[in-house]
């Protein structure tokens, strides 16, 4: 056997299933980023990028925020996201996989239990698993499984925390948790409410405060804003009580252990948060092509609108999705199939995503194509 032949046969069984990933240039009408407020090329935060040279800020951090990678635009951030989100504090991450990682690695502890919904973000699943704490998936957005699993958990025993972990937009389906129901279920069970805002910050909520910004102040609830989507930028901010953010500077290792993110990228975060808060325009602007598009959809393709700015076409077969993705691709829009095991077997789809990148009569011309497509290739 040579060396490399077990991961080879890996991938060729991907390639027969039609699960092969490969790396593709950015080319045609945005109908794939989660850049939906076009914040990322934009010249606000082109602006601020200047600013940041003429300021003299350093191009790297130059290590760990332990040791000399702090930087005063890393704490100011953090206290501006605090300030802007409602909650006690803020941690900066890198990346948005890095924060929920840690979280789930470091905060439920031994003896607890995480219950998750099933289709929580791969992020959480890999947290969970470097963690110490019991875990369990229950049903999609099903407020009432969550406290069953609880329930079930103290009579057999269990006599740590709870915590409960959902995304608050989902990322595959565009649908939105029950959050004011999930809230109830913590508050009865001493259980601490962990959601995900990635797609919502910037998008939802009063100042693109997200879907959880009535309950931020609450002492048992955590969000994750993500600064990779609407925001424009790249990192996360986990937002949550004091003491939780203290606990994760002294044992969260993708926190200990990781060179700190550029201060650039903070003072651009803090920057993103400014706009989105200041010009509302851009959601309203964004809610009337996402009505547009669910619209338009529902009426050529039957597709249920979701209400959000993620629409998935349910294709089914994995081939027939990629094939339906790839001829859209040649007519000049970047769409992309989505298979397992990023989505459950037989759902493959195209996940369709409106931003600010594309206007309603690129739309039109989207479910043109994709009505063409669809019914020329085959079943």
């Amino acid at each position: 056997m040579s060396l490399f032949e077990t991961h080879a046969r890996q991938l060729d069984a991907l390639a027969a299933d039609d699960r092969l990933r490969v790396l593709r240039p950015r080319h045609g009408l945005d109908f794939v980023s989660n850049d939906y407020l076009a914040l990322a090329n934009s010249p606000e935060l082109r602006a601020a990028l200047f600013d940041g040279i003429n300021r003299g800020l350093p191009a790297g951090s130059g290590g760990s925020r332990l040791l000399r990678g702090n930087h005063e635009e890393h704490e100011a951030l953090e206290i501006d996201a605090a300030r802007h989100y409602g909650s006690e504090a803020a941690l900066f991450f890198a990346t948005g996989f890095t924060a929920n990682a840690a979280v789930f690695a470091t905060l439920p502890q031994r003896g607890d239990l995480v219950v998750h919904d099933e289709l929580i973000h791969a992020s959480a699943h890999d947290g969970m698993k470097l963690g110490r704490a019991e875990r369990v998936a229950v049903a999609h957005n099903n407020a009432a499984a969550f406290e069953t699993a609880i329930r079930n958990w103290r009579a057999r025993g269990g006599l740590g925390r709870p915590w409960i972990a959902v995304e608050s937009l989902y990322s595959m389906d565009g649908d939105r948790a029950p959050l004011a129901a999930l809230a109830e279920v913590a508050e009865r069970n001493d259980a601490v409410l962990i959601i995900d805002e990635a797609h919502a910050t910037g998008v939802f909520g009063p100042e693109g405060r997200g879907l959880s910004a009535s309950l931020a102040q609450q002492e048992n609830v955590i969000a994750l804003h993500t600064c990779g989507k609407a925001l424009g930028c790249e990192g996360a901010l986990l937002c949550a009580p004091r003491i939780l953010v203290d606990f994760l500077v002294n044992r969260a290792r993708p926190f200990i252990f990781s060179t700190a993110s550029s201060p650039f990228v903070a003072h651009m975060v803090r920057r993103a948060i400014e706009i989105v808060a200041a010009q509302p325009e851009r959601r309203a602007a964004l809610d009337a092509l996402v009505q547009h598009a669910g619209t338009r959809l529902h009426e050529r393709l039957g597709v249920a609108p979701t209400g959000s700015q993620i629409i998935p076409v349910i294709i089914g077969d994995n081939g027939r999705t990629m094939a339906i993705a790839s001829e859209l691709q040649s007519q000049g829009f970047d769409v992309r199939g989505i298979r397992p095991p990023t989505v459950p077997e037989g759902t493959a789809r195209l996940r369709v995503s409106i931003t600010l990148n594309v206007t309603a009569a690129q739309i039109d011309a989207l479910v043109d194509a994709m009505e063409g497509a669809i019914a020329r290739i085959p079943a």
